[in-house]
């Protein structure tokens, strides 16, 4: 399959399946556990973000890093993106659809964003884990000294 060679495309299918996994872990919690709505968001976040990592470093990007070298800057990456994509996406919302659709009730703004920022974060989380995460160091520094 040749489609399968492009890591992008890797990237998707990695989050397709995080997803699904987070999710069902955050029902486990709710609905089996009896765990209230933050610890079970927190237990199947932090479960899809360690599938996330392992699935993006050996399936996505097929890197050879040590975990100690990858790991932090996994992290990292992770929280700058999501922060980044999510503030811009609610600031759109205010900024752009708000003013388009006055009628518009918060809830749907929150959605417009929600949708907005997924689709950012995917994008920005892509290229930092590229980059930063997983790309190779000799890679990334031939990179940098190019566009100085």
């Amino acid at each position: 399959m040749k489609w399968l060679e492009h890591s992008f495309v890797r990237f998707v299918i990695v989050g397709v399946v995080n997803t699904l996994i987070g999710l069902s872990v955050i029902f486990a919690c709710l609905n089996l556990a009896g765990l209230g709505y933050w610890p079970s968001t927190i237990i199947g976040n932090a479960v899809g973000a360690v599938n996330s990592y392992v699935m993006n470093k050996r399936f996505t990007f097929q890197s050879k890093a040590s975990v100690s070298s990858t790991l932090w800057r996994f992290m990292l990456v992770t929280v700058i993106c999501y922060v980044a994509a999510y503030w811009i996406s609610a600031q759109a919302a205010r900024w752009l659809i708000a003013p388009v659709f006055p009628q518009a009730s918060e809830a749907a703004l929150n959605n417009a964003a929600a949708l907005i920022g997924s689709g950012l974060y995917t994008v920005m989380n892509y290229a930092g884990q590229k980059k930063m995460t997983f790309g190779k160091k000799k890679e990334r520094t031939i990179e940098w000294e190019s566009e100085q």
